[in-house]
């Protein structure tokens, strides 16, 4: 049984950064009601791939469900009798609007001082930037992660996933759980706040200091690194990639023994740090065409041996047929209209309280007619 097994959790959020959050607490067994609008969760319609009528996306985040319209008078209410009985509510509204619906941080507080209200927005609920629409790669431009993702050719670049999304529920999760710990000390719950924002500036560290130390912002390296020598990826014979990093000069020796170049950990033009720096262009050409001598699988077997800090570069279908994942990390679930649904486990392991997914994705409304005949009963473990 999950560690939060007591934990009542009100679910407002919709597309991707607040239900991967609450998804992770019910993960964690906390029971969690997620409240749609009659048209519910845009999610469900995003994407180019549906199952069951909902978008692939949808189905990889949500776990339960219920119709709500809190544009009348009976929504608001059958709300409010909700967070009364609940531990945690999570909003991602538009800043204000929760207010203007009369289901505030101050109004719920009041009927449920123990209620740890978590609000995430895109850009914080004061200044000029309040009201702007926030989406992931919105996030990572104006929070200066493209500016250092790419190359000098490519120009900045997004990450190849919704990172912005992504690092803020992974904080929004561990602010809630601070919240609880609190509530257990004194009784009573807070209002958790976070921003995209400010969660994607928050994950530029160490470069903040970096920057804060030299005034210059850390250039676009693409799979290099600025301040270390050999930090690449390299072609093998059969065409496919490896990463490798020295990160001092112990493993830097390692790799070039490994690669039948034992004698350039010597040379005095790559013996030291400083001379890797100076002489990168000349090292990685030397590289380049030693990894081009053999095959991905010959050189993970050298590298291995060596104990180099290497990663072949791996294709979804092998990371996916890999045993590690799909037996430790990939779950099957059955869906009444998408059928078996292969989504991706909590990776947390607990010795005393495992992780566990309890329930499907959702379908639109699929609680709501138990939920409007009793709200408390609504916290009963289904």
């Amino acid at each position: 049984m999950g560690a939060l097994k007591k934990l009542r959790v009100l679910d407002f959020t919709q597309m991707m950064t607040g239900p991967m959050a609450t998804m992770m607490l019910g993960d964690f067994g906390a029971d969690v009601i997620k409240v749609e609008a009659p048209e519910g969760d845009p999610f469900r319609a995003s994407g180019e791939v549906t199952l069951g009528g909902d978008g692939v996306f949808f189905l990889s985040m949500n776990r339960n469900g219920v119709v709500l319209d809190l544009k009348t008078e009976h929504g608001r209410d059958m709300v409010k009798a909700l967070a009364a009985e609940a531990d945690v509510l999570v909003e991602n509204f538009r800043p204000g609007l929760a207010e203007k619906l009369g289901l505030g941080y101050e109004t719920l507080q009041a009927l449920n001082p123990r209620l740890i209200y978590c609000s995430i927005t895109g850009f914080g609920r004061d200044g000029q930037d309040r009201d702007r629409p926030a989406l992931d790669q919105v996030v990572q431009a104006e929070s200066g992660l493209m500016q250092i993702t790419g190359t000098a050719q490519s120009g900045p670049l997004k990450t190849g996933f919704p990172f912005s999304d992504l690092v803020t529920a992974l904080l929004a999760t561990t602010g809630i759980l601070n919240a609880v710990i609190a509530r257990h000390e004194s009784g009573v719950g807070q209002r958790v706040d976070l921003s995209m924002l400010d969660a994607s500036i928050f994950s530029i560290a160490p470069r903040d200091v970096y920057y804060a130390a030299t005034g210059k912002t850390p250039p676009r390296t693409g799979n290099e690194h600025w301040d270390i020598v050999p930090n690449n990826t390299y072609a093998t014979r059969d065409g496919r990639e490896v990463m490798v990093i020295s990160i001092n000069d112990k493993f830097w020796a390692i790799l070039a023994r490994a690669l039948g170049l034992a004698e350039m950990s010597t040379d005095p033009l790559f013996a030291t740090k400083a001379a890797r720096l100076k002489n990168r262009h000349v090292l990685d050409e030397r590289l380049a065409a030693a990894f081009r001598t053999r095959t991905l699988a010959e050189w993970e077997s050298s590298l291995r041996e060596a104990g180099a800090i290497y990663g072949a570069v791996r294709t979804w279908d092998e990371v996916f047929h890999d045993p590690r994942v799909a037996g430790k990390l990939v779950h099957t679930i059955d869906h009444p209209a998408a059928g078996p649904l292969a989504v991706l486990k909590n990776p947390l392991q607990f010795s005393a309280t495992p992780t566990a997914i309890r329930r499907p994705p959702p379908q639109l409304g699929e609680h709501t007619e138990s939920v409007l005949a009793n709200p408390s009963a609504a916290w009963v473990p289904r």
